[in-house]
């Protein structure tokens, strides 16, 4: 074992990024975040956790970033307008903003002695040993737009609402500081406006326009407004040469609310062997191999599941067959919820 550990660096300084480094500081290992983005920052997020236990809390220190999260039990479904279901959730889900939890994960990163570069893009893809790939969404052909935006005043059903359209499903989830988190996914259509405009010309072209007037009459607070194109989702874990965790490992449908607990936990997966590497246990392929196997075992069931059941969220006649079998409890969204843990 090296008396003094090899270096690590981590392109992406988002939830995988973020939590991997400071776990890796922790057992002092040298790391170099580089992020193309400033800190703090909004982001195109659901910004709730589902499946998150606490065995990854524990072995990567979470407990004092999510200590102000709102605890959720129960998300309400609508389909056009229409309620569906109220649906309680195996274990609860914690809501609360990626503005706040990644600025101070990345203070804290640094406070432990690592070395975040801001505003810094590695155009450089090859893999290297000790480069961890976190560096968030893969984009391709996909016509799919993510749309997010924080308000207040905003009365909620549920302390979580998901409403389907055609083409589109979009999240509602109460955070502290009487905000709502307001975050969707449209397929992309030929309308021009901009920030909160835009989201409501989507709402309407979707066929919610009781929903865009619901939310018209709320206090938007346009600074949060982001938005994400070419949105795909993987039905199993990258194959690429080299490590990647988080999104750039497998990006899951955002109705499964799992997205931020999948990239903690690829996270978690990545750790030991990551150590063994720096204190020259191990080769870096052979850790590469390792992460990758694991992340395939530990993602399969949720990407494949999430991955059948999500054309059932966009599509007009699949939706009418979700609803029908919903309300006769015969869809299986606790199962759904279970396999996410």
């Amino acid at each position: 074992m090296k008396n003094n550990p090899l270096p690590v660096e981590i392109v992406g300084g988002g939830l995988a990024g973020l939590s991997l480094g400071l776990a890796l500081r922790r057992e002092n290992v040298p790391v170099t975040i580089h992020d193309t983005g400033l800190y703090p920052r909004h982001r195109v997020c659901g910004e709730f956790i589902t499946g998150l236990s606490e065995t990854t809390i524990a072995r990567l220190g979470l407990a004092p970033f999510l200590k102000d999260a709102l605890h959720h039990h129960s998300v309400a479904w609508f389909l056009n307008g229409r309620p569906i279901r109220t649906q309680n959730l195996p274990h609860p889900a914690l809501a609360l903003s990626r503005y706040q939890l990644d600025h101070a994960m990345a203070e804290c990163f640094v406070e432990a002695g690592g070395s975040l570069c801001q505003n810094s893009r590695i155009t450089d893809k090859t893999s290297i040993p000790g480069r961890i790939v976190a560096k968030g969404r893969r984009r391709g052909n996909s016509s799919w737009l993510g749309l997010k935006i924080h308000a207040e005043n905003v009365p909620l059903l549920c302390d979580l609402e998901l409403h389907l359209g055609n083409q589109c499903y979009i999240g509602l989830t109460r955070l502290a500081d009487n905000r709502v988190n307001i975050c969707g996914l449209f397929g992309q259509r030929n309308l021009s406006a901009q920030g909160v405009d835009l989201l409501l010309l989507y709402l309407g072209a979707a066929g919610l326009p009781e929903l865009a007037n619901r939310l018209a009459a709320a206090d938007f607070k346009a600074e949060s407004f982001c938005a994400v194109a070419a949105v795909g989702f993987d039905r199993q874990v990258s194959q690429s040469v080299g490590m990647r965790l988080g999104d750039a490992c497998a990006m899951i449908p955002p109705f499964t609310g799992n997205g931020m607990a999948m990239a903690l936990q690829s996270a978690e997966t990545a750790l030991e062997p990551v150590l063994a590497y720096a204190h020259g246990v191990t080769d870096w392929p052979t850790v590469c191999a390792t992460v990758h196997q694991a992340l395939r075992r530990r993602f399969y069931t949720r990407l494949t599941s999430a991955h059948l059941l999500h054309p059932f969220m966009l599509r007009p006649r699949r939706q009418r067959w979700l609803s029908g079998l919903t309300r006769s409890r015969l869809f299986p969204l606790q199962t759904l919820y279970a396999l996410l843990h």
